[in-house]
């Protein structure tokens, strides 16, 4: 593998090292603040996520399971609730 391509391996590497914990923090963030009752579009464009995600990385976040189940139980609570959000 040329010197290049190697030293781009490496720091993809320890780049995606340094993201995880900062992605776990960005999960954490984003399902408790839907567990709180805020939007999943107003979590995703808070500044706190933008300022420190790529939306490659935001995409990442959406498929994790922990979003997942916040989502589904946002959405189990509004047909419980009937309160779908919508305004007259």
């Amino acid at each position: 593998m040329p010197e290049s391509k190697m030293t781009d391996a490496i720091r993809k590497f320890l780049q995606d090292l340094a993201d995880n914990p900062l992605e776990e923090r960005i999960v954490e963030y984003v399902v408790r603040e839907v567990r709180n009752g805020r939007k999943l579009s107003d979590a995703l464009n808070d500044p706190y996520v933008r300022n420190r995600l790529s939306e490659e990385r935001v995409q990442h976040v959406l498929s994790n399971p922990e979003v997942v189940a916040a989502i589904e139980e946002q959405i189990s609570t509004s047909f419980q609730k009937r309160d779908f959000g919508f305004t007259d």
